[in-house]
């Protein structure tokens, strides 16, 4: 049986998966972002996942597993922490309970640096303060405004 260059186009394989275009737009992350997570192994696309002209073919899952780690991310986590509680996401160990002591650690730190900035805005508001009280004519580097050039 002969093949003519249109049957052989017809036989190839049909796509069903979404370009990086569509995975793009779908989940809102960049197409470097997630270039990024596949070149770090956060994703995986197979060889088996691409189509004749060797673009890659992102399945549902891969959009659901992008997902989950900008849900994650939005938490604070870092990418470390997210392949950690996407790993264990893999052997189905997400659990509540095993996910509980990961999300008041980061509580707590966020806590912290609520605490650190509360901090810090004091700070300069007490700064801006006696900066409106009194101006400063600097005469050498050392005597330019308080806030930013503390004294030694």
């Amino acid at each position: 049986m002969e093949y003519s260059p249109r049957s052989r186009e017809k036989s190839k394989k049909i796509p069903k998966g979404m370009l990086i275009g569509e995975l793009s737009s779908r989940c809102g992350l960049s197409r470097d972002t997630i270039r990024f997570y596949e070149k770090h192994g956060l994703i995986a696309v197979g060889k088996k996942e691409r189509r004749y002209n060797n673009y890659k073919e992102y399945s549902e899952e891969t959009l659901q597993r992008l997902m989950s780690i900008k849900l994650i991310k939005s938490f604070g986590f870092t990418l470390n922490e997210v392949s950690e509680v996407l790993d264990m996401i893999d052997v189905n160990e997400a659990t509540c309970n095993n996910m509980s002591d990961k999300i008041e650690n980061k509580v707590k730190r966020i806590d912290e640096k609520i605490q650190e900035l509360i901090n810090v805005r004091t700070l300069m508001l007490n700064g801006l303060k006696s900066c409106q009280e009194s101006s400063c004519n600097p005469s050498a580097p050392y005597d330019n405004c308080p806030i930013i050039v503390p004294k030694l």
